[in-house]
Formats: structure tokens, C-alpha cells, sequence
């Protein structure tokens, strides 16, 4: 027994199959159509597509602070910040530059320190700076303090020294 059909609902012939590439008359389906095009599609094309998109995405009024070479660890650090999911620690260094890193809410220092290394890497790529830094001697050289506290157990939570979002950590030599 046949079902019942919902008014306003298409019934396909009985000679189009879904699973066929053709369908009646020997045409080719729309769908393989564009499956076809879009493996003819160069490397170098596709990238340039890409990055427009990419382009229209940072326009948006939520993704205008990131920069035309977004990444998608940028966008999603972005979005969870507008969902309270994570914060900004302003890291300042002595040359008196401010990096803004994002971090989860309930970041580690160590979560802090692998976050300060992705963006100076992606700003030296950016830049075409330095290629290697050494992290090793950067943490043995360097401190961050917060309200005059080191921040030296990596495994303690940031928020357990008591940073909270758009606090400043400051990133400062070691005396010797």
C-alpha cells in the first residue's frame, strides 16, 4: 500500500534513481556536475577562493580584530571569547609592546606559555622575522609576573593567582 503525500511535496518519477549518475534522457545528474568541477579546480585557484572567503568572514563586525591571514585557531579564539568561554591575558614585554593572548578560562600558566609562543610564531611568520626561537632559553631567561607574583608552577591555574580577563602579565627578565 502506497503512503500518503504531504501537499506541497515533490514526487520523483518513477525513472530518476538517486543512486544513478544519469538520469532520464542519458544527461549526467547536477550533483555529479558539480562534484567534477570541483576536482578540476587548481591548487592555486582554490586557495585564492579560500582566502577571499576568509576575507568576507573577518568583515564581520565580531572578526574585524584579526588579521587578513586568519587562522582557524584565531577564529575560534575569537568566537570563544564572545561566548565567555575564554579571556584576553595582555602580556607586556619591557620594549613596552602589548600582545593580547586568549586563553580558556581555565588556563594553566603552561596553557599561557604555549599561547604566548603560537602568536609571536604566527606574528614572526606574518612578519618574516626570525625564524627559530628558542622557547627553552626564552622560559629559562624570562618571567611572567602578575601583581609582582611569579608565575612559576605551570601547572597552577591562572585564575588561582588571580587573573582574570583583560588582566596584565608582565614578561620580564630574570635577575641574575
Amino acid at each position: 500500500m502506497a503512503e500518503p503525500v504531504q501537499e506541497g511535496t515533490e514526487v520523483l518519477p518513477a525513472t530518476v534513481s538517486l543512486k544513478d549518475e544519469e538520469v532520464e534522457g542519458g544527461e549526467k545528474s547536477p550533483c555529479k556536475e558539480e562534484e567534477d568541477e570541483e576536482e578540476d579546480l587548481p591548487h592555486a585557484e582554490f586557495l585564492d577562493i579560500f582566502e577571499e572567503g576568509l576575507a568576507r568572514i573577518v568583515q564581520d563586525p565580531l572578526l574585524c580584530d584579526l588579521p587578513i591571514q586568519v587562522t582557524l585557531e584565531e577564529i575560534n579564539s575569537q568566537v570563544a571569547l564572545e561566548y565567555g568561554q575564554a579571556m584576553t591575558v595582555r602580556v607586556c614585554k619591557d620594549d613596552g609592546e602589548v600582545m593580547p593572548i586568549v586563553v580558556v578560562q581555565n588556563a594553566t600558566v603552561l596553557d599561557l606559555k604555549k599561547a604566548i609562543r603560537r602568536f609571536m610564531e604566527l606574528k614572526q611568520q606574518r612578519e618574516g622575522g626570525v625564524k627559530h626561537i628558542s622557547w627553552r632559553y626564552v622560559w629559562r631567561t624570562f618571567h611572567l609576573i602578575f601583581d609582582g607574583e611569579k608565575l612559576e608552577d605551570d601547572k597552577m591555574k591562572l585564575k588561582d593567582y588571580g587573573i582574570r580577563n583583560r588582566d596584565e602579565v608582565t614578561f620580564l627578565k630574570k635577575l641574575k
